[in-house]
């Protein structure tokens, strides 16, 4: 049961990560033509690390132990990230829309991806509890 409650966990904690990204990427294309915009995105991948807690297991290994753990088992919030343009504006705006677009479009598709693992591990769950004479 364990096993199955930590898979549903990682793939709820992805489709979190995965709101948020398309929030940001769809907050930088509403604000292509804002004069001084900087783009901002987040590395998904140490994002999920750090919201499973693999990444803290890493930390742990490495820091000193004198150091403190964050109370309550807290997790820090996805670290935000500057993108860095792919030609200058005068404006200063850094909205690549091109980026922007295949972005939220690939991000789109990992989203119902991750959709899809989570209802198909709930099927599998139901398919398990039901007894040999239920169809």
């Amino acid at each position: 049961m364990q096993r199955l409650t930590d898979a549903l966990d990682f793939q709820a904690q992805a489709l979190v990560l995965r709101s948020e990204r398309q929030r940001l990427i769809a907050s930088n294309i509403a604000n292509a033509d804002t004069p001084g915009y900087v783009a901002r995105d987040m590395d998904f991948a140490r994002a999920l690390r750090e919201a499973t807690g693999q990444a803290a297991a890493v930390n742990a290994a490495t820091t000193q132990p004198r150091h403190l753990a964050l109370a309550g088992g807290a997790r820090a919030e996805a670290q935000l990230l500057y993108t860095q343009p792919a030609q200058s504006n005068l404006d200063g705006n850094s909205v690549d829309m091109d980026r922007e677009r295949a972005a939220f479009a690939d991000n789109t598709v990992k989203y119902e991806a991750t959709l899809r693992f989570i209802n198909g591990q709930v099927r599998t769950m139901l398919d398990a509890m039901k007894g040999p004479n239920q169809a």
